[in-house]
């Protein structure tokens, strides 16, 4: 009977650190894929690695993370991405200027979304309309 409740309580655990990796990744593929938009909307070139070679070396690179490299003395911005899209973004100082701009901006918006969400909710007179909320129990 321990034994049993010992089994029960770590399938409990563990069913729960899975959801909350679950939730974590969604967030993050989530998170990926607003910032690829916006790289590709600030003019970053979006490659396939569409050869075993390209994705083998796709996944040595920093993954979801813009890295500036130097070739030919011009700075490029590089954003791999090897476990949603299998791609690669690149960009020049000028896309990433842009990229930062839509960036800003964008977080701007939430910010201001956010504080129009709380104000309209603090404006709500929720005593005006009575008791609106009844169980069915």
């Amino acid at each position: 009977m321990k034994r049993l409740k010992l089994y029960v309580k770590f399938a409990v655990i563990l069913s729960s650190v899975a959801f909350l990796l679950g939730g974590c990744a969604a967030i993050e593929r989530s998170n990926a894929i607003d910032t690829e938009r916006l790289l590709a909307a600030a003019g970053f070139q979006m490659r396939f690695a569409d050869t075993t070679e390209r994705q083998a070396h796709l996944k040595t690179m920093p993954q979801r993370k813009l890295v500036p490299y130097n070739r030919n003395g011009k700075v490029y911005y590089v954003y791999a991405d090897s476990l949603a899209c299998e791609c690669l973004y690149v960009g020049s100082e000028k896309a990433y200027q842009r990229y930062q701009s839509l960036a800003i901006q964008q977080k701007i918006a939430e910010e201001n979304r956010a504080a129009a969400e709380m104000n309209a909710n603090a404006a709500m007179n929720w005593q005006m309309w009575g008791s609106w909320y009844r169980p069915w129990y």
